[in-house]
């Protein structure tokens, strides 16, 4: 009886030893018993295990402070720009940026699913990942093209997804590039449409880029006929499409990381914001943010480039008692809503078309 009760553990622990970590844990090197975001390196060896998906990986959509950050140390040269994402994932088995700490996302193709994976995948289908680059076991033979405007990557390469790794099939009546494109910032949308009511003045901080526009849009359907929607950007060619998209009340042509330059330009034409949304991809825009809202008002930070400490203890040091969200990516139907703007709006599908396509 001993003997049999020892040989039915011992068979119990070679099926859970076939199955992994839902979280990916088991990748982890280094540090030990970090998950896979917030280790410095993991295993990106692309044989998987019974419960993860391997893809074909084609193109790279690097985060917009992660891309921005890459770009600006190479000065523009793409050589540069290849060989330090090239570096980062040899180093740490993940294209995750050490300066930002921020991926990205990807397309490509299911090549294998591993037995315990219940999944409605199959091998061929064009998926696109919904969690970061920060944390995807990531392997690059050959980068073969690096497309600036877009932020994009085409490469030679695998990825592997886990067994808790969200993803989204490609839809058929979109292009490629552009579901990627706008599946890489869907969390931003789908927050403005959970935060945003009727007749509320919502702040757009770096309206003018993907995340922005989106942002803009589900806040103008949100907001309806009695709210206002103000857009806070940069770029004057920016401003200008947000503009003849009708997607703002106002636009504010300014400096974000010039807070109280932004608090007087916001202050001569509105209240303070019920919400604000920040989706820039440059550091120090935090107290912007925080000056243009009201007590008691939303600040969404979905930007990489935001600093929690500035953020926290800049609103502390002007006596602002505001609610502040970290900006998670995923929220429920996120993928859904956001490839529906693009449905809906003729306009920002033909200028996203004509950027990622």
């Amino acid at each position: 009886m001993k003997q049999e009760k020892y040989l039915v553990l011992e068979r119990s622990e070679i099926v859970i030893n076939k199955k992994r970590c839902p979280y990916g844990t088991h990748r982890v090197i280094e540090p030990k018993g970090f998950l896979p975001q917030a280790a410095k390196k993991i295993d990106n060896n692309m044989e998987i295990y019974s419960n993860e998906i391997l893809i074909n990986v084609k193109t790279l959509n690097i985060d917009s402070a992660s891309f921005t950050q890459i770009k600006n140390s190479c000065k523009g040269d793409i050589e540069c720009i290849k060989k330090t994402v090239l570096s980062i994932v040899e180093e740490r088995g993940k294209l995750q940026n050490p300066v930002t700490g921020s991926g990205g996302m990807l397309i490509g193709t299911v090549e294998e699913i591993g037995p315990d994976i219940k999944t409605d995948l199959e091998v061929g289908d064009k998926i696109a990942t919904l969690v970061s680059l920060s944390l995807t076991p990531l392997r690059i033979d050959e980068i073969l093209d690096v497309k600036v405007d877009a932020e994009q990557i085409d490469i030679k390469g695998k990825a592997i997804l886990f067994e808790t790794g969200i993803y989204a099939k490609l839809p058929d009546d979109i292009p490629e590039k552009l579901a990627l494109a706008v599946l890489d910032v869907a969390g931003a949308p789908a927050q403005v449409n959970k935060l945003v009511k009727p007749g509320m003045t919502v702040a757009i901080i770096g309206g003018g880029g993907k995340s922005g526009i989106l942002c803009a849009y589900q806040a103008i359907k949100n907001v309806g006929k009695d709210g206002k929607v103000i857009v806070i950007e940069y770029s004057k060619e920016n401003a200008q499409k947000i503009k003849d998209l009708n997607l703002a009340h106002h636009v504010i042509v300014g400096d974000a990381t010039k807070p109280m330059e932004i608090y007087k330009q916001f202050s001569e034409i509105s209240n303070l914001a019920d919400v604000t949304i920040n989706n820039v991809n440059v550091e120090g825009t935090e107290m912007s943010s925080i000056l243009i809202t009201k007590d008691d008002g939303i600040i969404y930070f979905f930007s990489m480039a935001t600093s929690f400490t500035r953020a926290a203890l800049g609103a502390e040091g002007i006596g602002k008692d505001v609610t502040m969200i970290i900006g998670n990516g995923y929220t429920k139907g996120h993928a859904e809503l956001s490839l529906n703007i693009i449905r809906e709006s003729n306009e920002i599908k033909k200028l996203f078309e004509s950027k990622y396509c």
